[in-house]
Formats: C-alpha cells, structure tokens, sequence
C-alpha cells in the first residue's frame, strides 16, 4: 500500500513539473489542465491546437511545443527533487503563502528547501543596492537582526549588498540568541528567495549565507525547478516575490535605476506597503546617486535603456507618499500610524539641503 501511495505521489510531482515547466501558459491554463486531465502523459500526447481548445487560448504561431521532452525534463526534476530532499508546494497547497498566492502572477509551483513553516509567518521583505555604503550595510544588518528578535521574519533575495547583510543580521540573531540559551521558538527566521533554480545558491559567494539560512530553521525557495538555466529576467520575476511575501516592503538604498526600485513598484502594485530606511537619502548614497545618474544620463541619450529605468528614483516614491523610517522599531510605529502623518518629502529635501550647504562651505 505505501509502495502505491508513493508511485501516486511521484505521478502527481511529474505532472505539477510538466504544467510548471510550460512558459507559455498563464496559472490559469495549468489549472485548467490539471483539472481536464489525469496525467502528465495525457499532458505529453496533447498538440498544441488541443492545449488551446482546453485552454480556451489561442497560442502564438511560433510556439514549440515537444510534449515528450517536456515529459522527460519534469521526471528528471523530480528526481532531483528528492535528491536534494527539495519541498514543492502548489498553488492550492495549504502551506502555500496565503499572501503571494494574492499577487497577479503568482507562482504555480514553488520549490523550497528548510523550514516551510516560516512562509506563512510574519514577514517584511527588505531590499537595497549591491553597492551599499557602510551605513546602508548597518542599517540592513541591525533591521534583520531587530526584526527577528521581535518575532519577524526576513524576506529578502541573497544577492550582495542589501539583501545580504539583512539575512547576516537576522541568522546572527538567532545564533547569538541560541549561545545566550534563549528558545528560538519564537523568534523570527529568514527567507531567502533565488533568481535561479532551487539548487543553486545566486551569487555563489553566499552559499555559506544560504546554509546558515538553513541551519538556523529558515527557509529557501525559488520558482524554478533543480538545474534551470539562469536567464537575466529571472532577476526581475523574483522580485516580485519578495514584495508578494509580506505585508510591506522596506527599501534600505536604491540609486536610481536599482532593481530595488523594480521591488518597490511590485509593492505598490500588491497594495502593499513601501516604506524607505533614512540612509537611502544619506550623504554617502546621495554620492552614489549622482554618480549612477550620471551614467544613466549618458546611457539613455544613446538609447541603450529606457526612459522608465533612468525616472525611477527613490524620490519618486516618497512623492507618491511613502515614509522615511529610521530602524525596525521605528517601521513598526509606522505600521500604526494613519497614512500621510509623516511629511517625508519635506524632511528630505530640508535635510538635502542642508547637505548641500554644508558641502559649499
């Protein structure tokens, strides 16, 4: 009987790896899939004028579709998948997070490893520049560490920089709370979501990051199954997740132009909140900003990118509204407070302004 239950499991993973895996069909379409088939090889025999007429779409001309290599693929993912003891969760999972499964797009399948548990927990997703300067690498690391000694926990992408020192600050958190013999019971963990495939730590740099993420009962996921190639969008599709995870989102330094910002946006769109950390407008990132701005004044005069990425500035969303805090306590008083309360856009430009004196003298 466990041997029939096991096959009946492995069955159902082929066939969520082979609808995940289809890049041309929305979460909708695999769900209708799944639901007018019964297998992963019904998937495989189908062409693609019957995919349409299941789906009610009508595909684009160029789309290849292998329905045999698709097969093949998601059965050696599979096999991955239990190498490498990796949880997959589905869309209708219960331990799917209730608040990405909120997002428009979000993803059919995730692929975990750690410590699932902590995805339907509080979070906040913490994001910044790679070229953070000492006080942003500060103020990541105390917000981490801050957030998960009050039971929060930390979303945040692995990359250098920002996302780095808030996953540093939060597991040395736990492993400076485990050596003073607290319960880490209730203590907040870290997530740590990856642009690539599940099995591979982006940048590798921070592999040994990665597994104190894990060792300290966090957890690692990725919408992409084991051994998925590393496409320069993927980048951009994850961080779309890091806003989906929690209820709010803080930006620690973004010149203009970061992929932080990109988060940001991802926020607003979820009706989320987007606060900034007071160093995003300090003077060591001021400097930074003005040297980026620069070079994207130069880069879009020669139309190598769009006028979106040089207008998407930090002072662009505090225009819109969005506050200035200074530290994690500081966010939770926020959280509280009625929108509009805090003026952030006068500070900002009265404390730049005076930079800017104290700079001519």
């Amino acid at each position: 009987m466990q041997l029939i239950n096991d096959l009946k499991i492995e069955d159902e993973l082929i066939f969520d790896l082979s609808l995940a895996r289809i890049s041309f069909l929305s979460l909708e379409d695999k769900r209708n899939l799944k639901k007018n088939l019964d297998s992963a090889r019904d998937l495989a025999l189908l062409s693609i004028e019957e995919i349409e007429t299941i789906t009610g779409n009508n595909f684009k001309k160029d789309i290849v579709w292998n329905g045999f290599e698709n097969l093949r693929i998601a059965k050696i993912s599979a096999y991955y998948c239990r190498k490498f003891d990796i949880k997959v969760l589905l869309y209708s999972d219960e331990k799917y997070p209730e608040l990405l499964r909120q997002i428009n797009k979000p993803p059919y399948l995730l692929f975990c490893r750690g410590n699932i548990d902590c995805l339907g927990e509080r979070s906040v997703s913490v994001v910044g520049t790679r070229k953070l300067s000492p006080d942003g690498k500060k103020a990541a690391y105390n917000f981490g560490y801050d957030a998960v000694l009050s039971g929060c926990n930390i979303v945040s992408g692995l990359a250098n920089g920002a996302d780095e020192y808030a996953h540093k600050g939060a597991v040395n958190a736990l492993f400076d709370a485990k050596e003073k013999g607290m319960s880490l019971e209730n203590l907040g963990k870290t997530i740590a979501v990856l642009p690539g495939s599940i099995d591979e730590v982006t940048p590798y740099s921070n592999k040994k990051l990665a597994e104190s993420i894990l060792k300290t009962g966090g957890c690692i996921i990725s919408e992409y199954e084991p051994k998925v190639p590393l496409e320069k969008w993927h980048f951009i599709a994850r961080n779309r997740i890091i806003a989906g995870l929690s209820p709010a989102t803080i930006v620690i330094e973004a010149p203009c132009g970061s992929g932080a910002l990109i988060t940001a946006d991802f926020a607003l769109d979820f009706n989320r909140d987007l606060m900034f950390h007071e160093v995003a407008f300090g003077k060591l990132a001021k400097q930074v900003s003005i040297s980026v701005e620069a070079d994207l004044d130069k880069k879009f005069a020669g139309g190598i990118i769009s006028k979106y990425k040089r207008e998407n500035t930090a002072e662009k969303f505090l225009e819109a509204g969005a506050p200035i805090i200074k530290n994690y306590k500081d966010y939770c008083v926020c959280l509280a407070e009625k929108p509009g309360i805090r003026n952030s856009v006068t500070e900002l430009y009265s404390e730049q302004k005076e930079l800017f004196i104290q700079d001519s003298n």
